[in-house]
């Protein structure tokens, strides 16, 4: 019969998977207080819900969710990783594991799809949101820009071919 909390944290664990766009399955085993505390940190500032669920409960709310093959990549201590931006705690993540190799994500759930952690690190490897949206809002940009520039060449070459008159009028005025 499984107990209150128990049954909190499979719901817990639901609810988490269900209402963000990607959860990651990490290993981290081996590194120190202090690394955990700066990794939670950097998880924290991207908007990352980071908890340790038991795998037993795990598991059972992935079969619950109908994604019980996302099981299959929870190996020894497994920590959550919850995000509503898929690129951030990827990168966060991967950019970690190089300070501390013990970090490896295993893969994970995106929007409700089983992925590899192979998979996870090609997202790791994508730009993020921010980055994205400046380079969209710049090429939808550089046709208005040089829209603009050939715009107001036109009047700007029509001053310039009058002042040339202008001037070789008052110079054939001075001759």
């Amino acid at each position: 019969m499984p107990t209150p909390q128990k049954e909190a944290a499979v719901a817990e664990i639901k609810e988490l998977i269900s209402n963000n766009s990607i959860a990651i399955m990490t290993q981290y085993v081996g590194i120190n207080v202090d690394q955990a505390t700066a990794l939670r940190k950097k998880l924290r500032e991207t908007g990352t819900t980071f908890k340790v669920f038991k795998n037993t409960l795990s598991r059972i709310a992935l079969r619950e969710l109908g994604i019980e093959d996302a099981a299959d990549m929870m190996e020894g201590p497994t920590v959550w990783a919850f995000c509503d931006d898929p690129v951030a705690p990827a990168k966060v993540l991967k950019d970690f594991a190089k300070e501390a190799p013990f970090v490896i994500m295993r893969g994970g759930i995106l929007d409700g799809v089983p992925v590899s952690d192979a998979q996870m690190n090609e997202l790791a490897a994508l730009p993020s949101h921010e980055q994205l949206v400046a380079q969209v809002v710049g090429t939808i940009a550089m046709p208005l820009r040089n829209t603009v520039g050939v715009l107001s060449a036109l009047p700007r070459n029509l001053v310039n071919a009058l002042d040339q008159i202008r001037q070789q009028k008052e110079d054939d005025q001075a001759a």
